[in-house]
């Protein structure tokens, strides 16, 4: 577990409402992810169980990407020269890319999992997926602010809109 997995709740949002740029709304949106997959994990777990492996994977994969968001920032923040800081904002762009992918599978899988829950369970999946397609559109936005157009916006943008149809195909 990342030393970010081992923080307290109250704990970590005290560095969040910190004025430092880090955490922020990078990590915060790796964080929502975890939360999202933990949901759909402990659906699974309560229901057939087949998806929960690769939640579990989805939710360790969010939390370690929120680790990697923490100090991806600061190489930007410490440029010197306008080529610095533009290579240093494609480098900080990488991480909520991959953020918002994981929020993408995560949501698919999540639509998956309520799909094949009961009705008593369902609510906390499409909680789930629900979380996972904010996190993927806060991530996606963020890349767009570091870089603009760029093949890291186009990947994180396609997974925003994958997690956006998988709450939109979701049962009401």
């Amino acid at each position: 577990m990342s030393e970010l997995g081992k923080q307290s709740v109250e704990s970590f949002l005290d560095a969040v409402a910190d004025a430092s740029p880090a955490p922020g709304g990078g990590t915060s949106a790796a964080v929502a992810v975890a939360l999202a997959a933990g949901l759909v994990e402990m659906t699974a777990r309560i229901g057939n169980g087949a998806a929960a492996a690769e939640a579990r994977e989805l939710r360790a994969r969010a939390l370690e990407l929120a680790g990697e968001e923490l100090t991806s920032y600061a190489p930007v923040l410490e440029a010197e020269t306008a080529a610095e800081r533009k290579a240093a904002l494609v480098a900080a762009s990488e991480p909520p890319a991959r953020i918002a992918e994981t929020a993408a599978a995560v949501a698919e899988l999540g639509l998956s999992v309520a799909a094949a829950s009961s009705e008593s369970l369902r609510g906390d999946a499409l909680t789930g997926v629900t979380l996972a397609e904010a996190a993927a559109a806060s991530a996606a936005r963020l890349v767009w602010i570091n870089v603009g157009s760029s093949e890291a916006h186009e990947r994180a943008h396609a997974a925003a809109r994958r997690a956006a149809a998988a709450r939109l195909a979701s049962p009401r």
